[in-house]
């Protein structure tokens, strides 16, 4: 059993390595957005380029996430960690140097495997070290703490942008490795899964991440005619097929089948597709509204976007402390409901915007629906299955989460009639966003429908969350198994 606690020393700097370590790609997740003009500008890249150096790194963040909290359970979970951190960092530092978009999407794509590897291996540090009694208020902390570097990204990366430059907002994870390594090294005790190995599923990550890849590349160069864009999406049609057949009939999957048995289960993860196809289009698109067409600096566009997860970070828990009293139908309802308005507010943003009048209220409301919605979303998926189902459950809905939005990302600006040079154009990029809003809001009405329709009010008993306080924008707070 675990028995370090929190108050002490050792307890003290496992929570700092865990909080470093999933600060770095908390902080990735969302300063790129505001960073995205100003690598256009210095690398010469289309809107393509920029869509791939964001999609590069969901690609295989997302395909390789479940098997990267396996890797940890079968050869040690700060073995692992400690390896994510490293990766991490070079990709970064490859990012940082990059002297063209080729390489710095090839860069991204590898930060994404680090990411896949330090993201679950954080939580299932905290998971693994802490004596039982502290562990639900570590891992309070630790969330706290992440969601603090949630809000606060999007202003760090203004300000990188506007000050040293773009490619600091990569460079800066080195200096976070440098200091995470040792102290992971020093002070987090190694710890590994107790149940007998089985085989990795290897060849389904693969084909998860190989069937992204190819449908992303689809979507993105749909615009160019290539002979190669029908090819792609065929063969990531077939590469999703294949995924489906491998799963279900491995006998060790990384993506169990049956868990989808429960309705409820299958419900909340079709909410959970519709709410962040429409965060990830809209948080990609406002970043380059407000510097493109509003004007506004990469400093002013990321302070813009702080209350949207600064009430997150403040209302979350309580938002799940009301749905446990309403249950999670009401609110999961509402919420998309307040985000699709905020997005039609957003139609408001052209040229010249004035930010108390034209900007704050959407991200208001914006921020309103995500609490309403957020926490809930997270305590349903948990109480759909059964409790040693857990982490599985919550890294499947957290994946999906990062898989709809890298496809909102691909397939936005396409329906919107954005041109490969549209972000060079305010008046171009304002007449696509204009279309792009509105179905924005299509896709989270229809997320509402589902929730109205299909979520109900879980039996007593179930598991709860232990991450009640959450900022981050691209994807639901990931939750551990039971202990190890």
């Amino acid at each position: 059993m675990p028995d370090v606690r929190l108050a002490s020393p050792q307890g003290r700097w496992i929570l700092l390595t865990t909080v470093l370590g999933s600060s770095m790609a908390m902080l990735d997740s969302t300063v790129v957005n505001v960073a995205l003009p100003r690598i256009g500008r210095d690398l010469d890249a289309d809107l393509a380029a920029l869509q791939w150096t964001v999609n590069a790194y969901m690609v295989t963040l997302a395909g390789l996430i479940l098997l990267g909290g396996s890797l940890g359970d079968r050869y040690g979970r700060r073995r692992i960690f400690v390896l994510g951190v490293v990766w991490f960092a070079a990709a970064s530092l490859l990012c940082g140097i990059a002297p063209n978009p080729a390489v710095l999407i090839a860069a991204r794509a590898l930060q994404g495997i680090g990411g896949a590897l330090l993201t679950p291996g954080s939580l299932a540090l905290i998971q693994a070290s802490f004596h039982p009694d502290d562990r639900s208020r570590a891992v309070g902390l630790w969330s706290g703490f992440g969601g603090i570097g949630a809000a606060v990204g999007p202003f760090l990366g203004g300000w990188l942008v506007t000050g040293p430059g773009w490619r600091w907002v990569f460079l800066l994870n080195v200096p976070l490795a440098l200091l995470c390594v040792p102290v992971a090294l020093r002070h987090v005790p190694e710890s590994a899964g107790d149940r007998a190995p089985g085989r990795f599923d290897v060849l389904g990550a693969a084909l998860g991440a190989i069937a992204l890849a190819l449908l992303t590349y689809a979507l993105i160069e749909a615009r160019s005619g290539s002979a190669a864009v029908p090819v792609t999406a065929v063969a990531g049609v077939a590469a999703a097929v294949a995924f489906v057949r491998v799963e279900r009939h491995r006998p060790d999957p990384m993506l169990p089948p049956d868990i989808f048995a429960s309705r409820q289960f299958t419900a909340v993860n079709l909410v959970t597709l519709c709410v962040y196809a429409a965060f990830g289009g809209f948080f990609f698109l406002t970043a380059l509204q407000l510097q493109v067409v509003a004007g506004y600096s990469p400093l002013a566009a990321g302070t813009a976007l702080l209350p949207t997860t600064a009430l997150m970070l403040l209302f979350s828990s309580r938002s799940g402390a009301l749905a446990d009293r309403t249950g999670p139908r009401l609110p999961l309802t509402v919420g998309p409901l307040l985000c699709a308005a905020a997005m039609l507010l957003m139609l408001r943003v052209g040229k010249d915007a004035d930010y108390p009048t034209d900007v704050l209220p959407a991200l208001l409301v914006m921020g309103a629906g995500m609490v309403t919605l957020v926490a809930p979303l997270t305590a349903t998926v948990l109480a759909s299955v059964d409790a040693g189902r857990a982490g599985l459950a919550s890294g499947i809905n957290n994946a999906a989460a990062r898989a709809a939005g890298l496809v909102a990302v691909a397939a936005l600006p396409l329906l919107a009639g954005m041109g490969p040079e549209a972000y060079r154009s305010p008046d171009a990029f304002d007449a696509a966003f204009g279309r792009a809003m509105p179905m924005c809001a299509g896709v989270l009405v229809l997320g509402a429908a589902v929730a109205f329709a299909l979520v109900r009010r879980p039996g007593p008993g179930c598991r709860r969350p232990e991450c009640r306080t959450h900022g981050s924008v691209t994807a639901p707070p990931l939750e551990a198994g039971g202990r190890g």
